[in-house]
């Protein structure tokens, strides 16, 4: 099933956020807006779905086991964490002007010094995209990164972006890197770590192949350019720069130079194949062979033939070692990999075979004969050489049952990203559309045996966030996603069993539940055949579809009567419509234009608004007609979002504009007659309600705003008339302007939609709030064993691992671990744990997912931290008031 991740700029373009420069202040004459009040302490999380998105790139180290990363097309760079088998997201602190940075379009981790790892960011080349690209450096694995901005746009999100890596760092002289840069600017190279970047200007290809010429957006007629670099490590000795350099061009006819000066002179392969681009050029220095991928489009959707290449480095042979013949390919090849225990064993994928299933191909002789991961033993049955199980991530059936050849769930599909771990030939992981895959016992392919393929993603989170609902019962939180759908979560902490069914929609564009029924709820979206719109009748846990009235093209959005029994909804293709029940038949709407957005009264079921274009729209008669309100002062484009509040009839408040025009937000008390607009807040895009505060009567506002010069996420609990920052300079997500939401129930939490990052949810420690909502976590009772490792010490900073032992008779059902540090060491990020610092004070809790730990086991954390002078480990640990032992 094909996923595309364009939508993303769609929806970002219709919030009226890549037309142009960031948002600034709206009016010159606005009155100054005070200073925020101080981050309060909030902890956030991911709600769980694990994945969601095109994993087009991951990198292992070559020095150190275990050290590896994932790039996202849009949602930033992860680190694999060893203990615990999960991934640590890197750029959360990409703010909103600079939202494009978490696209990544490529990605190195120092073969030298690994804790050094560098990010080609920049999401789109064209307009989209306000910001040019940078190269990111980190010293501490991702930690904390500086930035050197570059004068030419990155496309961590355009075409082409699955084949790489385009970022690279010479194996002997690790100060000296390359990248290549799409939109013909051409090779280039830094020879002081990153920090600064020049144009290799004898460089004599900066690309020709664009997937569509006639595209006038910029997106798929730009210049792919320079797509990947590849030393040769046989060439160099430690200290000194590497002789031999492979670079991959994007040009049918001259797609692989070398260089044997160190970059001084290149010079195309001569007897190269021609007609193909060359995704990847992966290098065995030990056989001397660069292996080469090709296929005749850029990917990742496209790409009917392919072949694979062998190129003897010592005597100029092209071998071609393709494992199909060319008559034979409905695909190209990408996904490319050398098992670096046993240099002989290649991998490959044929990313863009989309039906029936992705194919992967294995060699254990350079290349000379292999084998396939499925075949036909009698068409249209398939033997497989693996199994699969996704039972820590069931959606990936998509509920699916389909007919052979088709298997549910599929091997994958824009199989770019294929890497075995150098250390281990057992572990493989590769990248999809969807998720990472992974297996750990891959050398049972050449046995015969089955291996075991299963989702190697948590922690990842990669989904962009169209809307957000959190009822007053039932399941706390429903989302409308792109790409897959969206979930139902009955509890944040676990991956939903499935998404939305019945039916799929590729993209949710809009969701409504009937406040004073919140069993109902009512879904628009986009596919590419069948309905637009579906209702539940038991809070989203079971959909069934709506008919479309003539015309509609794309979901819009919808609103559900305060009493669940009308709906009116705004699709894409035609003008607003209104049904009675579950949307058997509907009926145009006057009075309001087509393409508004229109949401319900909380209270009043005949009441329905409308907006578009600078002009608010009011129905009294359930969506039947709709009246223009005298309100004016409103923002001019579309880039609006707007709620009613529950429990207050004609309680409206409403945010969005642009910075060439009014922006921020407004409030309105007679249903959209009159509105004001709140001066203390100079942007916002995003309006949202909560439970309210201990001893108040009006619901907390959480909003995506600017107020006092501050992007941030806010939240008031007096009206709007002071706000608070509840996220911090670590925690930005890039473009938070799709939707956020409080919860009814517990104070202080919100969800905030992000574009890549998954649906975030953060919950307060201000006490006056109980905490978030959080219940303290119990003491546990019994013995407990701590063992507390040092896992890598730099300059300044350190990595660490901790194991918690339940030696103890019975089970813990929450912990928290507490230790002192001697040297004034301070932690600044943990992952599988929430931790608080005072001083030298520091303690540990757990999250909800390993709250239990039973009798006789373990649960592991890890942290990074700085240090200066000694970094003494800590000598005695707390669990409560019992002193564990060490081990």
């Amino acid at each position: 099933m094909r996923r595309t991740r364009l939508l993303t700029a769609v929806v970002a373009l219709a919030a009226g956020l890549l037309a142009g420069t960031p948002p600034a202040l709206a009016t010159a004459d606005a009155p100054a807006a005070p200073a925020p009040l101080a981050a309060e302490s909030y902890t956030w999380r991911n709600a769980r779905i694990d994945g969601g998105g095109f994993v087009p790139g991951i990198v292992f180290n070559r020095k150190e086991k275990n050290l590896a990363y994932a790039r996202t097309d849009i949602g930033g760079a992860d680190r694999w964490q060893e203990s615990s088998r999960t991934w640590t997201p890197l750029l959360d602190s990409v703010g909103w002007n600079e939202w494009g940075h978490t696209g990544v379009v490529s990605l190195a981790s120092d073969p030298v010094a690994p804790d050094k790892v560098f990010a080609a960011v920049g999401t789109y080349t064209n307009s989209w995209d306000p910001t040019d690209g940078a190269v990111l450096r980190s010293a501490d694995r991702g930690a904390s990164w500086q930035k050197t901005d570059l004068p030419f746009k990155l496309g961590g999100n355009m075409p082409g972006r699955g084949m790489g890596e385009r970022l690279a760092v010479d194996p002997n002289k690790d100060s000296v890197l390359y990248l290549g840069a799409p939109s013909g600017k051409g090779l280039w190279r830094s020879t002081d770590s990153g920090v600064t970047w020049s144009q290799v200007a004898n460089f004599p290809n900066v690309g020709t192949y664009v997937q569509d010429p006639g595209d006038t957006s910029g997106y798929a007629s730009d210049n792919q350019g320079i797509v990947w670099v590849t030393f040769d490590e046989s060439t160099g000795t430690a200290g000194t720069t590497t002789k031999t350099i492979y670079v991959g061009v994007a040009d049918q006819g001259n797609a692989v130079y070398r260089s044997t000066d160190a970059g001084a002179t290149w010079q195309r392969l001569a007897g190269q194949p021609t007609g193909y681009l060359a995704h990847k050029g992966v290098l065995d220095a030990v056989n001397g062979y660069l292996y080469l991928a090709y296929s005749d489009k850029g990917g990742p959707y496209d790409g009917g033939k392919g072949r694979l290449y062998r190129y003897a480095t010592a005597t100029g042979t092209w071998t071609d070692i393709s494992p199909v013949a060319e008559a034979d390919t409905s695909f190209g090849f990408s996904g490319l990999t050398v098992d670096r225990q046993h240099p002989g064993t290649v991998m490959a994928s044929a990313y863009s075979s989309w039906w029936p299933d992705t194919q992967i191909f294995r060699s254990t002789n350079s290349g000379t004969t292999w084998t396939k991961a499925w075949d036909y033993s009698s068409y249209p049955t398939r033997d497989n050489r693996y199994t699969m199980d996704v039972s820590s991530v069931p959606w990936l059936t998509w509920g699916a049952d389909p007919a052979p050849p088709e298997q549910t769930p599929k091997l994958g599909w824009m199989t770019e990203a294929l890497e075995i771990d150098p250390f281990d030939s057992d572990r493989m992981m590769y990248g999809t559309g969807a998720t990472i895959y992974g297996t750990e016992d891959l050398t049972q392919w050449d046995s015969g045996a089955r291996f075991t393929v299963r989702p190697m993603v948590q922690g990842l989170e990669e989904t962009a966030v169209n809307d957000l609902a959190s009822p007053p019962s039932g399941a706390p939180l429903l989302s409308a996603l792109d790409d897959i759908g969206g979930f139902r979560h009955t509890d944040l902490t676990k991956v939903p069993a499935m998404m939305y069914t019945s039916p799929n929609f590729t993209t949710t564009t809009s969701l409504d539940y009937a406040e004073k029924d919140p069993n109902t709820v009512v879904r628009a979206g986009d596919q590419d055949s069948g309905p637009h719109v579906a209702f539940s009748t038991d809070n989203g846990a079971h959909w069934f579809a709506g008919t479309d009235p003539s015309g509609v093209s794309g979901g819009g959005t919808v609103a559900a009567a305060a009493g669940g029994s009308r709906f009116v909804w705004s699709p894409q293709g035609t003008g607003v419509q209104d049904t009675t029940g579950f949307g058997s038949s509907w009926s145009a709407a006057s009075g309001i234009p087509a393409g508004a957005v229109v949401e319900s009264d909380r209270v009043d079921p005949k009441t329905f608004y409308g907006f578009k274009s600078g002009k608010f729209y009011v129905s009294s008669d359930g969506g039947a007609t709709f009246t223009a309100s005298a309100a004016t002062g409103l923002p001019s484009g579309d880039s609006v979002r707007f709620k009613a509040l529950p429990g207050a009839k004609g309680d409206v408040w409403l945010a969005g504009g642009a910075s060439d025009g009014a922006y921020g937000l407004w409030h309105s008390t007679d249903s959209g007659a009159t509105f004001a607009k709140l001066p203390g807040v100079e942007q916002a895009d995003t309006i949202g309600f909560g439970k309210a505060a201990p001893g108040a009567s009006y619901q907390t506002l959480f909003t995506s705003a600017r107020i006092g010069g501050v992007r941030g996420i806010f939240r008031s609990t007096d009206k709007g008339a002071s706000w608070t920052r509840v996220n911090d300079d670590a925690h930005q997500w890039g473009w938070t302007g799709g939707a956020v939401t409080g919860d009814p129930r517990v104070y202080g939490r919100v969800y905030v939609a992000t574009n890549g990052r998954g649906i975030v949810y953060g919950d307060t420690s201000d006490t006056g709030g109980g905490g978030g909502g959080t219940d303290p976590t119990p003491v546990p009772t019994g013995a407990c064993t701590v063992t507390y490792k040092v896992t890598n010490q730099w300059s300044g900073g350190f990595q660490a691992d901790v194991r918690l032992t339940n030696s103890g008779s019975g089970a813990w059902t929450g912990w928290s671990l507490g230790w002192t540090f001697a040297d004034g060491q301070k932690v600044s990020q943990v992952w599988n744990a929430e931790h608080t610092q005072s001083g030298a004070a520091v303690t540990v809790r757990n999250v909800g997912w390993n709250a239990t730990v039973a009798a006789g086991s373990s649960v592991s954390f890890g942290f990074t931290g700085s240090w200066s002078g000694t970094n003494t480990k800590p000598t005695a640990f707390t669990l409560g008031d019992r002193t564990c032992a060490t081990g």
